[in-house]
C-alpha cells in the first residue's frame, strides 16, 4: 500500500514519482521525448533537463501536430482563493516558456465561480478581489498579450454556455462522483463546475496542452472520455513534480501552512528569516560533522529550490551539489544562496507587477487574442 497520497485537494506523504505515473496511467517523459522537445524548442528548459517535468499524456502527439505545421495551444488556470506564492507561480514560468518555444495561444481561467462555491466562508467580493491581484502575478510571468486570453468564468459563462452545456449533458453524475468525490452534502454549483473547466479545451480546433502539477491530472480524464464525441481532440498533458514546502521534501506548498510558502508579496527580511528559521536542512547538526560527512542535497529544501527554479546554470548547480556533499558548502551558505536568488527574482516580479496594471485590458479584453474571443460564440 502506497505511503503517499496525490489527489486533486490533498498532497502528502514522500511521493513515489514512479508508482504515480502507475497509479494514474500516465508515461514517463523518455529520453527520446525530451530530444524531440529539445529539436522543436532549440532548447531543453531546466525542469524538462533536470525531470522536474516528468510524465506526459499525448505530448508525443502535440508534438507530432506542431511538426506537421498545425501546432498545439495551451491552456492553464488558477483559482483565486488568495494571494499567491512561489509554488502558484513555478509552472506558469514553465507555460510561459512553452508558449515562447512553440508560438501557440495560451487561454488562462480564473476560476472564481469555484473557489466561491468550494470556499464556504468567501464572500463573492473576495473572489473577485483576490481574481484581480492573482490575474496581476500571472501577467507578471510575462505571457505574450498578442497571445494569451485570460478570462473570469463569472465574465465569460455567456460566450460559452451552448458548448458548456454540450459539454454538462456528456458528463454523468455517477463519473463526477468518481472522478471529483463528490457526495449528496456537495453543492449542486460545485457538480456543474467540472464542465466549465473542460471548455477552454475546446477553444480551437487543435489539440489542447494542459501543463500542471500531477495532481490536477484527475480533472482532463473526463475530457479525454468525451472530447472526440464533441468533434474535438483529447486534451495533452505535461506534468510537473511538486515543489517541496520549506518545511521538508515531502507533500507540497500549501496556502494553508504560511511559514512553509513564500508569498509573492514578501520583502527581502521576510524571505530571510522564512529560510533561515523554516527551511529543512539536509546538513549535519554541528559544523564540525557537516565538514567531516558533508549533507544531503536531496533532502535539502534550499538546494532543491534552486534545482527546480531559481539556479538555471547547470554548472553552477553541480558545484553547490558537490560542495555541500562534500561538507565544503555549510548549510546557512546553502540557504543564503537561495535567500539571494529569492529575493532578486521577487523584485523584478513586483516591478512587472506594477506594469501589469498597464496591460491587464489587453489581456482581458483588448489584445488580438482577446478580442477575438469575445467576438466568439461557442
Amino acid at each position: 500500500m502506497a505511503d503517499f497520497n496525490v489527489t486533486p485537494w490533498d498532497v502528502s506523504g514522500a511521493i513515489d514519482y514512479d508508482k504515480l505515473i502507475m497509479q494514474f496511467g500516465t508515461k514517463k517523459i523518455s529520453p527520446a521525448l525530451k530530444e524531440r522537445i529539445q529539436k522543436s524548442a532549440g532548447e531543453l528548459h531546466p525542469m524538462l533537463s533536470r525531470d522536474y517535468f516528468f510524465s506526459h499524456r499525448d505530448m508525443d502527439l502535440a508534438l507530432d501536430e506542431h511538426e506537421k505545421g498545425k501546432g498545439f495551444f495551451l491552456y492553464t488556470g488558477r483559482g483565486p482563493s488568495g494571494p499567491m506564492h512561489i509554488g502558484h507561480l513555478v509552472p506558469l514560468v514553465f507555460t510561459k516558456w512553452l508558449q515562447d518555444k512553440f508560438k501557440c495561444n495560451l487561454y488562462i481561467q480564473i476560476t472564481d465561480d469555484e473557489k466561491f462555491l468550494v470556499k464556504q466562508g468567501m464572500q463573492w467580493e473576495d473572489t473577485q478581489k483576490y481574481s484581480h491581484e492573482n490575474i496581476l502575478d500571472i501577467i507578471a510571468a510575462g505571457f505574450d498579450p498578442k497571445r494569451t486570453f485570460i478570462f473570469k468564468d463569472s465574465e465569460y459563462i455567456k460566450n460559452v454556455y451552448p458548448l458548456l452545456l454540450k459539454t454538462a449533458r456528456k458528463t454523468t453524475m455517477s463519473t463526477a462522483k468518481a472522478v471529483f468525490g463528490f457526495t449528496d452534502s456537495s453543492n449542486i454549483g460545485l457538480t456543474f463546475y467540472p464542465a466549465y473547466q473542460i471548455v477552454p479545451t475546446f477553444f480551437e480546433k487543435k489539440r489542447c496542452l494542459i501543463p500542471s502539477a500531477i495532481d490536477q491530472d484527475p480533472y482532463w480524464r473526463i475530457q479525454r472520455d468525451i472530447a472526440e464525441s464533441l468533434g474535438y481532440f483529447k486534451t495533452a498533458a505535461i506534468h510537473s513534480k511538486f515543489l517541496p514546502p520549506l518545511s521538508g521534501t515531502e507533500g507540497k506548498m500549501s496556502s494553508s501552512a504560511a511559514d512553509s510558502a513564500i508569498w509573492l508579496s514578501d520583502d527581502a527580511k521576510a524571505v530571510k528569516n522564512k529560510i533561515n528559521k523554516y527551511a529543512f536542512s539536509g546538513g549535519k547538526s554541528s559544523m564540525e560533522e557537516h565538514r567531516k560527512l558533508g549533507g544531503n542535497p536531496d533532502i535539502d529544501v534550499p538546494f532543491q529550490w534552486l534545482k527546480i527554479f531559481f539556479e538555471p546554470s547547470d554548472k553552477k548547480l553541480q558545484k553547490l551539489h558537490d560542495d555541500y556533499k562534500s561538507g565544503a558548502l555549510l548549510s546557512g551558505e546553502m540557504k543564503a544562496a537561495l535567500i539571494e536568488k529569492i529575493n532578486t527574482f521577487l523584485a523584478a516580479h513586483k516591478e512587472k507587477r506594477e506594469a501589469a496594471k498597464e496591460s491587464i485590458r489587453d489581456f482581458m479584453h483588448e489584445g488580438p487574442l482577446a478580442k477575438r474571443m469575445w467576438e466568439q460564440q461557442f
